[in-house]
């Protein structure tokens, strides 16, 4: 704590920002023993400092749609320094958060940096309020009912905080979303082709999907601006290149809604392909490793989309991969055994060793417990697991046994 004292003042003093302390356990067993989550170790935490908070003018809120439809507010604000950066725009999350501060244009707000990086408005300064009057029902009356970008009515669904805009298939700000979120690097990856040139593409009307740009052809593409023959010859090459990226990315970039990275990973090498996911019913998808109804519902509601179907049906005649590849080597000797991996090991490293096991069919497991199937273990292997896996008399396997395993 003295320590998390110290910098709390004389982090101001840095040439950098930052926004608190990450404390970790140092010794690698107890590593092991703590283990880790999908997306964090859980042998280490951070200590944030507190938020600076500045006050500024509200000018107005405005409100925009994501590639998802999410329709969110967004306060412009007179600009203020906040953490190192002027600051003219700020969260405002959803219409309950709009009600619950009571926001006026002309108010005078608090402002924070959410996690040090996104600015949000937290509160009102009372004592100056812009307008004296029934707040509450003059704000419920301002939230858009019909979306700001083609006029479908806003839907909220019951028990959701946003508002949607159902118009995914003409709404331009969700087409424009869709494509630039389907060509990220965690999708389909395309060289060449940036935000600034899909937004070129769509008001073109050359693209209206993203199965639209495998139909894209040098003729089409020339007579853009900042479009020459090598800057056109490279997009064409990246959209080409995309069709040998694996199905889960092309299901990630589909852009199903809770359907995350990890999720389309799970969804593919458990399904196995486009059809069997798309024909699914929701006890198929629920008994899959980390999908829960809400996730489930979400695919279901896709797939029944007409619109969408037609999408991804355009996608595999593009020739894009719509089924997990065959792993050379791959076997299913390891077929639902939950396996842990421990200590140091001569002839693999330990991420070598997790891609053996997820090859053959089994699945890596972090921590061990009654459903553990049998431990790899090599030098090193913490004391603390060795002694709960004798306790629970789970079978431990050297690396050798383990690669005769599946040999």
């Amino acid at each position: 704590m003295d320590f998390i004292s110290h910098w709390e003042t004389e982090r101001h003093n840095l040439p950098f920002a930052i926004d608190g302390v990450v404390i970790k356990v140092d010794r690698y067993d107890q590593q092991e023993r703590l283990g880790l989550t999908s997306k964090s170790p859980r042998w280490a935490i951070s200590f944030k400092f507190e938020t600076e908070r500045v006050r500024t003018r509200l000018k107005e809120i405005t409100y925009q749609v994501g590639r998802t439809g999410a329709v969110t507010p967004v306060a412009n604000l007179e600009p203020i320094q906040l953490g190192g950066t002027t600051v003219k725009r700020a969260s405002l999350h959803n219409a309950d958060q709009i009600l619950r501060l009571g926001l006026i244009d002309g108010d005078y707000v608090y402002v924070e940096k959410g996690g040090e990086i996104i600015p949000k408005v937290v509160g009102v300064d009372e004592s100056e309020r812009a307008v004296v009057t029934d707040l509450f029902s003059q704000q419920s009356s301002s939230f858009p009912t019909h979306c700001l970008e083609c006029a479908t009515e806003l839907v909220r669904e019951e028990g959701e905080a946003i508002h949607y805009c159902p118009n995914r298939l003409t709404c331009p700000p969700q087409v424009k979303g869709r494509i630039v979120h389907f060509i990220s690097r965690k999708a389909m990856n395309i060289d060449g082709l940036g935000s600034e040139t899909v937004v070129q593409l769509v008001e073109a009307g050359l693209v209206v999907d993203p199965s639209s740009l495998y139909d894209l052809k040098e003729e089409d593409l020339l007579p853009l601006d900042r479009m020459a023959k090598k800057s056109v010859d490279k997009l064409l090459a990246g959209i080409e290149a995309s069709k040998s990226i694996s199905f889960e990315r092309v299901l990630f970039g589909l852009g199903i809604r809770y359907v995350g990275e990890t999720v389309a990973k799970k969804l593919a090498r458990s399904l196995g392909n486009l059809d069997a996911i798309m024909r699914a019913e929701k006890e198929v998808l629920v008994e899959v490793d980390e999908i829960g109804e809400r996730i489930a519902d979400s695919v279901i509601l896709y797939f029944a989309d007409e619109g969408n179907i037609n999408f991804v049906r355009r996608l595999g005649e593009a020739g894009l991969r719509l089924a997990v590849q065959e792993i050379v080597g791959a076997t299913n000797k390891l077929d639902g055994a939950s396996i842990v991996v421990s200590g140091v090991f001569e002839k693999h490293d330990r991420v070598g060793i997790k891609k053996l096991i997820e090859m053959h069919g089994g699945k890596v497991s972090s921590s061990i417990s009654k459903k553990t199937s049998f431990i790899v273990a090599g030098d090193k292997m913490g004391p603390s697991k060795k002694e709960k896996a004798e306790k629970l008399e789970i079978t431990i396997l050297s690396e050798d046994e383990f690669l005769s395993k599946i040999a």
